[in-house]
């Protein structure tokens, strides 16, 4: 089959879609489902902490998972969870059976396990599947394509939701949106392999392009793989970067659709649409991204390339976010806050493909590092929006971002990318 990894990338740009429709459909119904049972915005943000905690605490873990056990394993174990817990999550009780205590508990336990088998998606898919079947020079193309495909399962998400929740209940559109799941695991494990030589249609010509300008590695160890990555420089601060950058998202993933509703008066209809838009604009900064980094890199190399265009893309989300943020104008605030996002997604290739060219064979392990301190700002901003608002305002709490951005962007001034991992 001719270009066989273009159809191995459809299936993780799918999959990413499906993560994310798994993930966001409970941020969706979360205005509606607090209001049912009787929890406040303190006790939903411990909420949406708890999946960002699971999150970032398995990344690195599931990394090695996809580093010991392969893609095609790891990967379809975790789907099949995705559609087990949204289940889980559709089915919890009410507060005619429990107490309020016992349902936060109950869904801070369940979110964390959503977040935990969500983890290890992109360090094994990113840094495994698409390092193993695509030259580095497509690297950015492939990786902002599936940035492309979260941020449209994401946007497909808000109005699917809405419309479910509005017809049948928030419990209804959970269950209904949870066997995407089995899908995505049905054709991962049937028509993709860890290895592109043992997928049985590849031809020589197509091994030949992807093996062309593979990087070294480096003389890391097997074993040894996930502490020199803990030690790297560049992975270090390629992951700081990423942590302020997705501090940011996880400012728009969980507050977004609640900030639209409940601050900004909107109603589920029109916030979705909003949220939806966002979602989009940030498809097109992914895939925008995806190109200009392959672009850049090779113009100017993988040190120079991704340096650019992330500390090009930060500032200006910075920028956006504020003026967003302290706008008084209801449609130039959601205007300038979905350009904030666009600018955020642009900076996922060039950070994915600088840490994947530093870490070489072991990517799944320096990715599911990198990725681990990107979500830990899920974690702090799930429970620092909230106080922040409550102290200073929302205003002061979505704007909080661009501070991030900004340091974020400096960082790039001391990260190498051209340097390999080594003993």
């Amino acid at each position: 089959m001719k270009g066989l990894r273009w159809y191995v990338l459809a299936i993780l740009v799918l999959g990413s879609a499906i993560a994310y429709v798994l993930r966001t459909n409970f941020n969706i119904v979360s205005e509606t489902m607090m209001r049912d049972l009787g929890l406040n915005e303190y006790q939903l943000g411990m909420v949406f902490s708890a999946f960002a905690a699971g999150y970032a605490i398995f990344q690195f873990p599931g990394g090695i998972c996809g580093d010991k056990f392969g893609p095609r394993f790891t990967i379809t174990i975790i789907a099949v969870a995705w559609t087990a817990l949204t289940v889980l999550t559709a089915v919890i009780p009410g507060n005619d059976a429990l107490s309020v205590a016992t349902i936060v508990v109950a869904l801070i336990v369940t979110r964390f396990l959503v977040g935990a088998f969500h983890a290890p998606f992109f360090p094994v898919t990113i840094g495994g599947t698409i390092t193993s079947w695509f030259p580095l020079k497509q690297w950015g193309l492939a990786n902002g394509l599936t940035s492309t495909g979260l941020t449209l399962g994401a946007a497909a998400t808000a109005p699917l939701i809405v419309w479910l929740m509005d017809t049948y209940g928030w419990r209804s559109a959970l269950l209904m949106t949870a066997p995407v799941g089995l899908l995505f695991a049905f054709l991962f494990h049937r028509y993709v392999t860890d290895d592109p030589k043992d997928h049985p249609q590849i031809t020589d010509k197509e091994l030949d392009r992807i093996a062309s300008d593979r990087p070294t590695a480096g003389h890391v160890a097997e074993k040894g793989a996930w502490l020199v990555a803990l030690k790297n420089r560049n992975v270090l601060l390629i992951t700081s970067s990423y942590f302020c950058m997705n501090y940011l998202f996880y400012l728009f993933f969980s507050w977004f659709f609640f900030y639209l509703t409940d601050i900004k008066g909107m109603s589920n209809t029109d916030a979705g649409m909003f949220v939806s838009a966002q979602w989009i604009l940030g498809a097109v900064g992914a895939t925008a991204g995806g190109v200009l980094c392959d672009i850049l890199v090779r113009r100017l190399g993988v040190r120079s390339g991704p340096r650019i265009l992330t500390m090009t893309a930060l500032i200006l989300s910075a920028a956006f976010l504020y003026i967003g943020a302290v706008s008084g104008n209801p449609v130039l605030s959601v205007v300038f806050l979905c350009l904030s996002f666009a600018c955020n997604q642009m900076t996922e290739a060039p950070i994915w493909v600088a840490t994947m060219a530093v870490s070489g064979r072991h990517a799944p392990v320096a990715t599911g590092i990198l990725n681990t301190g990107a979500n830990v700002p899920g974690v702090l901003g799930g429970l620092l929006v909230p106080v922040t608002a409550g102290l200073f305002g929302w205003p002061a709490a979505m704007a909080t971002g661009s501070i991030f951005a900004i340091i974020g962007a400096l960082l790039w001034l001391f990260i190498r990318a051209d340097e390999p991992m080594s003993d």
